[in-house]
């Protein structure tokens, strides 16, 4: 289970280091490999998962009928833009060139601890996320049942 939120610099040959907390976890339970692809569904970020986790993941979103353009778009978003990163010596993951420029990441993002995942963001996107509230009208049965 990942969770926090997690300053990162990514260097100049675009790796970035796991935080320490998380390396002995993904060390175990993802033998140092994570996928990497893209969020469909906010801009400007990346999700990162087990290797388990996404494999579960890829199988469902490839079962999806390709007659629908909705699915062909989430197939192509994170099954067709995945890869595999690899956990360095130094606990530095590589993130693909392709993908920072897809979502903005330059050199300060934000890892978050998403439960069997973590999601990277570019620090801009992170930043108007974090600024938006929910309103009463974007408050489902299930927020409601919240006890927060």
């Amino acid at each position: 289970m990942f969770q926090g939120e997690t300053a990162i610099t990514i260097d100049d040959k675009g790796r970035l280091a796991v935080p320490t907390v998380y390396r002995d976890a993904v060390a175990r339970e993802c033998e140092n490999r994570l996928v990497i692809t893209y969020n469909p569904f906010e801009s400007g970020s990346l999700y990162l998962y087990p290797q388990a986790v996404w494999e579960r993941l890829r199988d469902q979103v490839n079962a999806l009928p390709k007659a629908k353009a909705v699915n062909r778009s989430m197939q192509l978003k994170l099954v067709g833009a995945a890869a595999f990163v690899e956990l360095d010596g130094n606990g530095r993951i590589s993130i693909p060139a392709s993908h920072r420029a897809a979502v903005g990441i330059e050199k300060k993002a934000v890892l978050l601890g998403m439960g069997d995942k973590f999601e990277l963001w570019s620090e801009q996107a992170h930043h108007a996320q974090i600024r938006q509230t929910i309103s009463d009208e974007d408050l489902s049965a299930e927020l409601l049942d919240l006890q927060l």
